[in-house]
């Protein structure tokens, strides 16, 4: 059945492409024997129909980066453009009276922690003489006093030094998160004020696409929905999303609500305010045949695909194309589940031609 379907559809296929391939190509590369390709044989799925909404892609985190010290700027080696990790400096600012006062006050440390250790002496020596009655009560109760105050005053200056400490951290402002610089708010030179802002940085490993979702279609998207979201400035990039927030107030002017889709943007090929098309999907399921997206041949606006037939012959079948779900798409047309799609090297085929297939796995959705 296969192969009268096939060379049915191929008749069809050669008629629509004539003006693609002039009969000269075809014999010379039918000449050189079967062209290897790859194929995976289209599946029979359960789909769910789709809605297709336009998207602006955000930064899930972003943060202007701000200084918790007031003081001058002597460094900003972050610069726009410039991507950096969690805990990488941002900027520095002039530290030297705070490093002089750490050093007094750890020379005042050093001191104090002396003369506790000295006062700890004369009171085991006090309380030896008390026990041997050479000492008086008041004079026992001197050297605890002068201990305790010993005491106290190392504790208060191991206090201040890490007061000093922490101040001289805070003057170096570091990247809260990964991420990339966007925009510097301050520069080299410049006094900045507690809170003072130093750079705008966007997280862009995972971003969020926002998508204005017209109020028919509120109820039927929920959160942890999978979203296909397409950039089409990136070649029609397609990438698998979810729906991690739905807001549930409409604009009073468009009647629509925000919807956030996570994406996954580890090779940040994506950039913020990138326009997406995001399909949800909506409505009841339906069984379809589905085939991988690599296996659609454009030509002007139809589409196809390669079919290996009995004979190991490529014949080439116009398709309608319908919802996506992940690497696949559902389709339209003489092509039944079982079939052996071609999926690698489609793109050189001529209807016809000899081909040595090998199978290509992709996971269903």
């Amino acid at each position: 059945m296969l192969r009268s379907v096939v060379r049915a559809s191929s008749v069809v296929g050669l008629a629509l492409l004539v003006s693609f391939a002039s009969p000269g190509a075809v014999e010379a590369q039918f000449g050189a024997g079967p062209s290897p390709v790859r194929y995976t044989e289209a599946q029979a799925h359960t789909m769910r129909r789709s809605v297709q909404l336009p998207g602006t892609v955000e930064s899930a985190s972003m943060s202007i980066v701000a200084s918790e010290m007031a003081g001058l700027v002597t460094e900003l080696p972050a610069r726009e453009g410039m991507a950096v990790s969690q805990g990488d400096i941002l900027a520095s600012l002039r530290s030297t009276n705070l490093e002089l006062r750490m050093q007094a006050t750890e020379s005042e440390l050093r001191e104090a922690e002396a003369r506790a250790q000295l006062a700890e002496r004369e009171l085991e020596r006090a309380r030896d003489l008390f026990a041997d009655e050479l000492f008086s009560q008041q004079q026992l109760d001197g050297a605890e006093f002068e201990f305790n105050a010993r005491i106290g005053k190392q504790a208060q200056l191991e206090a201040d030094l890490a007061v000093l400490q922490d101040d001289l951290e805070r003057s170096v402002i570091r990247a809260p998160f990964d991420g990339v610089v966007v925009d510097e708010q301050t520069e080299v030179g410049q006094w900045l004020t507690v809170g003072g802002p130093v750079v705008e940085l966007h997280a862009l490993s995972r971003l969020e696409v926002v998508v204005e979702v017209p109020e028919r279609y509120f109820g039927a998207i929920e959160r942890g929905t999978v979203a296909t979201v397409q950039v089409g400035s990136l070649d029609g990039l397609e990438v698998e999303g979810r729906v991690n927030a739905i807001i549930p107030r409409a604009s009073t002017q468009a009647r629509t609500f925000p919807v956030k889709v996570r994406i996954d943007n580890s090779k940040s090929r994506i950039g913020v305010g990138m326009l997406t098309q995001v399909a949800f999907p909506i409505g009841e399921s339906y069984d379809a045949v589905v085939v991988p997206k690599d296996a659609l041949v454009l030509r002007g606006p139809q589409r196809f695909v390669y079919v290996i037939g009995d004979d190991d012959a490529a014949a080439i079948l116009p398709v309608e194309v319908g919802s996506g779900a992940g690497q696949w798409i559902a389709i339209e047309g003489p092509v039944p589940a079982g079939s052996r799609v071609i999926t690698r090297g489609n793109e050189r085929l001529q209807p016809g031609q000899a081909v040595a297939g090998e199978a290509l796995d992709y996971p269903l959705p």
